[in-house]
């Protein structure tokens, strides 16, 4: 059962919380050192808001959700490069769980999420071989794919119980 559509300032407050939630956990993250030496890889737990966010309000309030943690995430950061692949992968990401919204459906969200950290890893890596002018990048796929996959599950699980939680 999917909850009456949330407006005006209300609506934007919310989208403002579930933001900050975002961002927090990004920058929290990137604390945290990742034990594997592949460029790229972390547990991704931002997402769980983006996940949250595209099957209990929609694909529109997600964008504006990621587009503003991408950007506060890079200033914050101080890395502007984490702009071009922060932004590269989450779009690639965000297109794929929009369309997946459709075919799951919300039982099965979880299955969404890992496809979109495929789809992630692979818009940072299309990005990097722009700025790098080259192909060498991808050599990196098949560790970030399978990074992906299981970070995503993770991910992906965790959205479900927490739309599972909060529904009741």
């Amino acid at each position: 059962m999917t909850p009456p559509p949330v407006k005006g300032a209300r609506r934007l407050t919310l989208l403002a919380l579930l933001t900050a939630i975002a961002l927090t956990i990004f920058i929290a993250e990137a604390q945290i050192p990742v034990p594997i030496p592949v460029p790229g890889v972390k547990l991704g737990l931002a997402n769980v808001v983006t996940v949250y966010a595209v099957f209990v309000l929609g694909p529109w309030d997600a964008l504006l959700i990621l587009t503003a943690r991408v950007l506060l995430g890079a200033a914050f950061s101080g890395q502007p490069m984490t702009l071009l692949y922060s932004a590269a992968g989450g779009l690639l990401a965000w297109c794929a769980m929009s369309l997946l919204r459709n075919v799951l459906g919300e039982r099965s969200l979880w299955l969404s999420s890992p496809i979109a950290a495929v789809f992630h890893n692979v818009g940072q890596l299309l990005a990097a071989a722009a700025v790098m002018n080259s192909w060498a990048v991808m050599a990196w796929l098949p560790h970030l794919l399978l990074a992906g996959v299981l970070t995503g599950t993770l991910t992906g699980l965790s959205a479900q119980m927490l739309i599972s939680r909060l529904r009741k």
